[in-house]
C-alpha cells in the first residue's frame, strides 16, 4: 500500500509539473516545465563571474580560431538568429561548456589538446548541440519532477517517510538523472557531428577526438554512477552514427 501511494504521487505530481514539447531535432518529445528564456538572465549572470574570476587568454590567434570555427558550427545549427561569444580560459584541463544564453567558453588545455580544426568544431558542436536540444531546460524540468515526487512520496509514506526519502532520493539519481544526462551526452554527440559535417569539416574527427580525450584521462567514474556515458559508449556510438549516415 505505502509503494502504491508513492507511485500515486509521483503520478500526480508528473500531471501537475509535466508540460511535453516535440523537439525535431532529436525526433522526441520533452518534459518542459520552462523555456530557455527563463535561463538568459542566470546564464549572462554566471557568464559575466566568470569572465570577471576566471583568468582569460590573450592569445589573438587561438581567439580568432575558436570564434571562426564556432560560427560556422552556429550557422550550420541555424542558430544565428541570436549573438554568440566565446572565451578561452587558462585552464591545463581540456574543458568546454556552454550557455544557453548563447555562451561558449572553451579551455586552453582542450586547444592545446586538438589536432586540427575538425576536432574543435567536434567540441564546439557538441556545445551548441546542447543548445538546440534545449537539455538545460530538460534537465531543470525533470530534476524539478523528481524533488516534488520524493516531497509528496515522503508525505505520503508516514512513519516511513526518511526511509521512503532516501531510497526515493537514490532511485531519482541512479535511475532517472544520472542516465537522462548521459542521454544528452549522446544526443549532443550526435548533433554536433551533423553541425560539423554541414559546416564542412570532417566527421570522422570527433571520434579520433574522444579517443584523445580517453588516452589523456586518468580516470573516471563507474558509467552507472556519472553524468558522462564511458568513452568506450561514447565513441562506439560515434562510430555507429557516423556509419550510419555514410560520413567519413
Amino acid at each position: 500500500m505505502k509503494i502504491r501511494l508513492v507511485t500515486i504521487a509521483i503520478l500526480a505530481a508528473a500531471g501537475l509539473l509535466g508540460g511535453c514539447a516535440y523537439n525535431e531535432a532529436l525526433g522526441r518529445n520533452q518534459l518542459l516545465i520552462v523555456d530557455d528564456s527563463a535561463f538568459v538572465q542566470q546564464s549572462e549572470a554566471a557568464w559575466a563571474e566568470a569572465l570577471r574570476t576566471q583568468r582569460i587568454s590573450t592569445d589573438s590567434a587561438a581567439n580568432a580560431r575558436i570564434r571562426r570555427v564556432g560560427d560556422r558550427i552556429v550557422a550550420a545549427a541555424g542558430l544565428t538568429d541570436r549573438r554568440w561569444d566565446y572565451a578561452l580560459f587558462v585552464s591545463e584541463s581540456p574543458n568546454a561548456f556552454v550557455l544557453p544564453s548563447g555562451k561558449i567558453g572553451v579551455t586552453t588545455g582542450l586547444l592545446s589538446l586538438v589536432r586540427n580544426d575538425d576536432q574543435l568544431a567536434a567540441v564546439l558542436g557538441h556545445e551548441v548541440g546542447h543548445v538546440v536540444a534545449r537539455h538545460a531546460a530538460e534537465r531543470y524540468s525533470t530534476t524539478a519532477l523528481a524533488s516534488t515526487a520524493i516531497r509528496a512520496g515522503q508525505g505520503l509514506a508516514g512513519d516511513q517517510a526518511q526511509a521512503a526519502g532516501a531510497i526515493g532520493g537514490l532511485g531519482a539519481q541512479f535511475g532517472l538523472l544520472l542516465p537522462f544526462s548521459r542521454n544528452h551526452e549522446l544526443e549532443a554527440d550526435r548533433l554536433g557531428v551533423d553541425y560539423l559535417q554541414r559546416a564542412g569539416f570532417r566527421p570522422s574527427e570527433a571520434v579520433a577526438l574522444w579517443r584523445l580525450m580517453a588516452a589523456q584521462r586518468q580516470g573516471s567514474a563507474p558509467e552507472f554512477a556519472s553524468t558522462h556515458p564511458s568513452d568506450a559508449s561514447r565513441i562506439a556510438a560515434l562510430e555507429q552514427y557516423i556509419a550510419s549516415r555514410g560520413w567519413r
